[in-house]
C-alpha cells in the first residue's frame, strides 16, 4: 500500500508516465516523443532545507526544481487525463460501478477512497501499479492523531476541531465496509487502518476537476510542494503587475488560476500547470494548493508553515459581543503577525461604545476607523488583557514549549531507545507522558531500534507542540502591537 518511492520503483514509474503522455515541455506534441517526463522544464530533487526545518515542517524533502529558467505564467507539466487516476475511470469496474450505484448516500470523496482501495488491491493489474507503489505509507494529517497528540495542542477550539476529522472518517469508513465486502476487496484493504491511509491520500493530493467534487490523483503533479497564497511576492513580479499582462492576473476571471496555478483545461485534455512567478533554474518550483491556516494544512496535508500569512489565532469572546457584531465568528482573530483582524478590531470599538451610541458610530466601525482616540486605548487594552489570560490559562508557555520541542528533536535522532533514555531522564512530565501514551517504558526495551509506530507519534507530537507555539506567538505579538499602539495614543494626547 504505497513505498518510498524511491530507486529503482521511482525510476520505473517515471518511465511509466512518460509513456502515458506526462510531460514538462512548454510547447505540446513535440516530434519524436520525449524520453522523460521531466528534463524540459521541471526536475525531480530533493530540498532537505527548504526554508529550515520549521519554515516547512514535515512538506515533503523531494520536489520539482526548475530544469531552466522559467517565466511566470508558463507552462511547466502536462499531466492528460488517462493518467489520471479518477472515480470515473476506476468505475469502468462493472461490479464496482454496480456497488456504488446501489448506495447513492455515499459522497464523491469515500467513492474515490474506495476506487483507490480497489486499484490497490488490483496489485500489478492495476493501470496506476507503478504510481500507487510510490506513495506515502503514511500521513500525519490531523485524521491520524491519537488522543494524546490532539491534547498536546492545548487550545480548547483546536482541538474541538481536530477530535470531530477522526470521528468523521471513522463514520465514513463504517458507511463504506458493505461496499468494499460485495466487491471482494481483500479483508485487509478494508481495515480502518487501509481506509484512513486511503483518506488522507485523497485528503493530501487530490487535485480539482470540474465533473468530481472529490477531485483526481495526478501523477507526477503531486511532486510539487507548498506555496501560501500571497508569499511569492519579488520586486520583478510586482513589475509585472503594471503591464497588460499583470492587469490580466489580477482580473476577476484569473483569480482562481493564479491561486490554484492551473487545473484541468477541456482542450488539452489534461491537468495544466503553470509557473505562480518566474524561477531561475534550480530554485524548487511550489504550487499553492488554497487559502489555508496551520490548523487547516495539519488537517488536510500533516505540515503546517513557520511563515504563513494565512495564519489565525482564534480568542474566546464574550456572548454579548458575539451578538452585537455582525461579523461571522471565523473572521475575528488574531494574525500571525500578532495584528488584530478587521473584524476583530471593528468588533471591539463596538464593545467599548455606550449602547445608547452603537448605532450611531456603527457604520464608522465597520468602515475600519478608528472611533475616538479613548475608544482605541480601551479596545487595546481589553485585547492586551484578553491575550494574556489566554496564555495564563494554558498549561505551558512557549519557552517551556521550545524546550520540549527541542527534547523530541533529540530524541528523532536517536538510532535506538537506549540511546533516548538518558534524554528521557533528564526530561520533563510531558515527554513522559508521550512515552506513557505510546506504551513504553524507559527499561525492558534498551538496545532496541525505535519502532515507526513511536517515530510517527514524535512527528504528529512535534507538530502539535509547533502549532501551538505559533498560537502562542501571535497572542504575545498581538500584546506587543496593542502596548505599542497605546504608547502611539498616550504621545499624540501629550
Amino acid at each position: 500500500m504505497g513505498g518510498d518511492g524511491g530507486g529503482e520503483k521511482l525510476g520505473a514509474f517515471l518511465r511509466w508516465a512518460t509513456e502515458a503522455g506526462v510531460s514538462d515541455e512548454s510547447s505540446p506534441c513535440s516530434s519524436p516523443p520525449p524520453s522523460s517526463c521531466l528534463g524540459q522544464s521541471l526536475v525531480l530533487s530533493h530540498f532537505p532545507d527548504a526554508g529550515g526545518k520549521d519554515l516547512l515542517l514535515l512538506c515533503s524533502p523531494r520536489g520539482l526544481a526548475a530544469a531552466r529558467d522559467l517565466e511566470k505564467g508558463e507552462r511547466v507539466l502536462r499531466v492528460p487525463k488517462a493518467a489520471l487516476l479518477t472515480s470515473e475511470s476506476v468505475l469502468a469496474d462493472e461490479t464496482l460501478a454496480a456497488g456504488v450505484k446501489r448506495r447513492p448516500q455515499l459522497s464523491a470523496a469515500q467513492i474515490l477512497i474506495a476506487c483507490l482501495l480497489a486499484e490497490v488491491g488490483k496489485g500489478r493489474s492495476s493501470r496506476w501499479y507503478l504510481y500507487l507503489m510510490q506513495l506515502p505509507q503514511s500521513y500525519d494529517t490531523l485524521s491520524s492523531f491519537t488522543q494524546f497528540e490532539i491534547k498536546s495542542l492545548q487550545v480548547e477550539d483546536a482541538i474541538w476541531a481536530s477530535e470531530k476529522i477522526p470521528a468523521k472518517v471513522h463514520s465514513e469508513w463504517e458507511e463504506t465496509v458493505s461496499l468494499m465486502q460485495e466487491i471482494g476487496m481483500k479483508p485487509r484493504l478494508r481495515t480502518f487502518r487501509s481506509w484512513l491511509w486511503a483518506s488522507a491520500t485523497i485528503s493530501s493530493r487530490a487535485l480539482h476537476v470540474p465533473w468530481d467534487e472529490a477531485g483526481c490523483l495526478c501523477p507526477v503533479g503531486d511532486f510539487f510542494n507548498y506555496a501560501a497564497p500571497g508569499d511569492e511576492s519579488s520586486s520583478e513580479d510586482a513589475d509585472e503587475e503594471t503591464s497588460a499582462e499583470g492587469a490580466a492576473w489580477n482580473s476577476e476571471a484569473s483569480l482562481h488560476q493564479r491561486l490554484a496555478d492551473g487545473g484541468y483545461e477541456e482542450d488539452e485534455a489534461a491537468y495544466c500547470f503553470y509557473a505562480r512567478r518566474r524561477y531561475n533554474k534550480g530554485e524548487q518550483v511550489l504550487l499553492c494548493y488554497g487559502t489555508y491556516t496551520n490548523l487547516e494544512l495539519l488537517e488536510h496535508y500533516g505540515f503546517l508553515l513557520s511563515l504563513n500569512p494565512n495564519d489565525k489565532a482564534f480568542i474566546p469572546l464574550d456572548p454579548g459581543m458575539k451578538t452585537s457584531s455582525t461579523w461571522p465568528r471565523d473572521a475575528a482573530y488574531v494574525q500571525g503577525d500578532g495584528r488584530p483582524s478587521f473584524a476583530l478590531l471593528s468588533t471591539l470599538r463596538l464593545r467599548a461604545t455606550p449602547h445608547h451610541l452603537r448605532r450611531m458610530v456603527g457604520h464608522c466601525a465597520y468602515s475600519g476607523l478608528q472611533l475616538s482616540v479613548e475608544n482605541e486605548a480601551s479596545v487595546m487594552k481589553w485585547l492586551t488583557n484578553k491575550c494574556q489570560a489566554v496564555l495564563d490559562e494554558l498549561p505551558t508557555g512557549p519557552a517551556e514549549d521550545s524546550s520540549t520541542m527541542g527534547m523530541v528533536d533529540r530524541m528523532q535522532e536517536c538510532s535506538s531507545w537506549e540511546d533516548c533514555v538518558g534524554l528521557v531522564q533528564s526530561s520533563g512530565g510531558e515527554i513522559r507522558e508521550f512515552l506513557l501514551a505510546n506504551g513504553l517504558e524507559e527499561d525492558g526495551v534498551a538496545g532496541s531500534p525505535l519502532p515507526g509506530k513511536v517515530k510517527r507519534s514524535m512527528r504528529r507530537f512535534r507538530l502539535a507542540l509547533q502549532w501551538r507555539l505559533h498560537y502562542k506567538k501571535a497572542l504575545l505579538q498581538c500584546i506587543s502591537y496593542c502596548r505599542d499602539t497605546i504608547d502611539t495614543i498616550s504621545s499624540q494626547r501629550r
